[in-house]
């Protein structure tokens, strides 16, 4: 053997290291939904016309079991800063119960990606809904908006929930605006927040690459479709009228079956019946508009998704870009605005107030009046889609949205945190259309993109709760060295391998399941594996005691007698 065979595999190991070291790091971007079921994405079991978020699915990875949870502004305090809720600030919602767990605002003692990104380059922009600090009409504490937390640029709202035609606290960088009146952004034909996210997310993108080519950037674009209220274009909504029609169980026996195709069902799992009853349901024409509505939401925000996409391919930003798309918590079965009828059945011919100036800030979530000057309708029979309608789609199209699990948003039986997790990065994700399985968690993103991005934590704060999803990115699989936790307002679980344990309520009894062969929860297993049980609910103790998690409502302060 000549010595130049022997030094030729050391010359092939020093050019791929080269190569390795040259590439820079990727591009960042996570997508967030609001309010979507686990089969609501064309590409996870729907009819729904998804094909941008598809095609990324198609030639990236699809999680089959990735978890979230199940909360708005808990999910985003974790997916953001890479620690459970309550070690955030966020223990359940907004409010502040002076306890360090349950205050309402992310605490000093965390890092969101856009601070943590910033020692090694990255330039942060955010476009949509931010639901990390509480929103007052009046004297905002602006420490924890997106600007003070890390973000360079901020397009979006504070609040949590609101029209999408004229959202209350819509604001830019650190100043509320009103659709009329933002100096950068106008509308081409209709204002719709849905819209306006996409957009503004594509004008962060090309303003950086033609400001600061040299730098990486993390672009957080977070939705509120399909968050209530139903509010959706008219060209939208046309393409799913009279699809459901025929009601619940058609759409979702498809699902099951469709799923089924794709291999997200396993054939021994027990599928529950669908809840609802299409049969007994008087307004049938209002309740399948609610789901054309719906699915008119999201089918929009597919179609922004692909305009993003194509800015990136356009500016040959795509293939070092690492997208991620999930949801914030499973389908929502909240009752928003469909038991009591408040103002006219139909839209009158001409509005009966005075339209809103193009200063006057929308500062209520259920405004009054349009911005045109119609009086707003919610109940039975308003038929949802315009700006004045204030109506969710209710809970059996929920747990359509869910199929085929149990529970929903506030739930973490895995209705309520069983998200999609889309991951797509041409340079980075050596194997296409693959299902990963391994079981993750929203604290895992803070720890992906540290890793990636080679930026370190600083050690002065609260240490990371989860793993870099990396090596799933190169086909090997996750050693995770702990359960995953849950817990919203007493709904607590445990993820543990195989096993899940989980409780309804702070007074409901631990259940038990077996997830690769019953994740639909069908069949409670804890009268058969009380040592196992008893285990698992230690490790939750410890784990609630240790992060300060306290029973459902005992931190909030008792109402003063009169």
């Amino acid at each position: 053997m000549s010595a130049l065979s022997n030094v030729r595999p050391l010359l092939t190991f020093l050019i791929l290291s080269l190569q390795l070291t040259a590439q820079p790091p990727p591009n960042i971007i996570i997508i967030l939904s609001d309010d979507m079921g686990y089969s609501d994405l064309g590409c996870y079991g729907s009819e729904i016309n998804t094909p941008n978020l598809d095609a990324l699915a198609a030639n990236g990875l699809r999680f089959t079991q990735f978890y979230n949870t199940g909360r708005c502004c808990p999910t985003r305090a974790s997916l953001l800063t890479g620690l459970y809720p309550h070690q955030a600030g966020v223990g359940h919602m907004m409010g502040n119960y002076g306890i360090p767990q349950y205050q309402g605002h992310l605490n000093d003692k965390c890092l969101t990606i856009a601070e943590a990104l910033k020692p090694a380059g990255y330039r942060s922009y955010l476009c949509g809904k931010w639901h990390l600090t509480p929103y007052k009409k009046r004297g905002d504490d602006k420490r924890n908006w997106p600007l003070q937390r890390g973000f360079d640029h901020f397009y979006g709202t504070i609040h949590g929930a609101g029209s999408l035609f004229d959202p209350n606290s819509l604001t830019r960088g650190n100043t509320h605006i009103t659709p009329q009146n933002d100096p950068e952004y106008r509308a081409e034909d209709t204002w719709y927040y849905t819209d306006a996210i996409s957009d503004n997310a594509i004008r962060y993108l090309n303003q950086h690459l033609e400001q600061h080519p040299e730098k990486p950037f993390f672009q957080y674009i977070s939705y509120t479709a399909a968050h209530w209220p139903m509010h959706a274009l008219p060209k939208d909504i046309a393409k799913y009228k009279g699809h459901y029609d025929q009601g619940y169980g058609p759409i979702y026996r498809a699902r099951v079956e469709k799923m089924k195709r794709l291999g997200l069902i396993h054939p021994s799992w027990e599928i529950p019946a669908p809840t609802g009853d299409w049969s007994k349901i008087t307004l049938k024409e209002w309740e399948a508009a609610c789901m054309e509505v719906y699915a008119a939401m999201i089918d929009n925000m597919d179609q922004g998704i692909g305009r993003i996409i194509q800015t990136l391919k356009k500016n040959k930003q795509l293939d070092n870009t690492l997208i991620l798309f999930l949801q914030d918590n499973g389908a929502c079965a909240e009752d928003f605005g469909r038991s009591k009828r408040i103002g006219p059945l139909v839209r009158p011919v001409k509005p009966s107030l005075p339209p809103m100036g193009p200063d006057e800030l929308q500062h209520d979530m259920i405004p009054k009046k349009s911005r045109s000057g119609f009086t707003s309708r919610q109940g039975p029979g308003v038929i949802p889609g315009p700006p004045e309608t204030y109506i969710s789609y209710g809970k059996n199209w929920a747990n359509v949205s869910n199929t085929p699990f149990r529970e929903y948003k506030h739930w973490v039986h895995e209705g309520g945190i069983s998200t999609p997790l889309i991951a797509h990065w041409p340079l980075g994700i050596t194997q296409q259309n693959i299902w990963v399985k391994d079981p993750a968690h929203l604290i895992d993103i803070m720890a992906t993109c540290l890793d990636l991005a080679k930026s370190d934590y600083p050690s002065s704060k609260i240490p990371l709760e989860g793993i870099s999803l990396s090596p799933l990115f190169k086909g090997r699989p996750l050693s995770r060295k702990t359960p995953i936790f849950f817990e919203h307002e007493g709904n607590r679980a445990v993820r543990d391998g195989d096993w899940k344990l989980v409780a309804k309520g702070v007074r409901g009894k631990w259940q038990l399941y077996h997830i690769p062969s019953d994740r639909s929860e069908s069949h409670n297993l804890a009268s058969k594996h009380p040592d196992r049980l008893k285990i698992m609910a230690t490790q939750y103790e410890k784990w609630a005691k240790d992060r300060g998690v306290l029973p459902f409502n005992s931190w909030k302060k008792p109402k003063r007698k009169k």
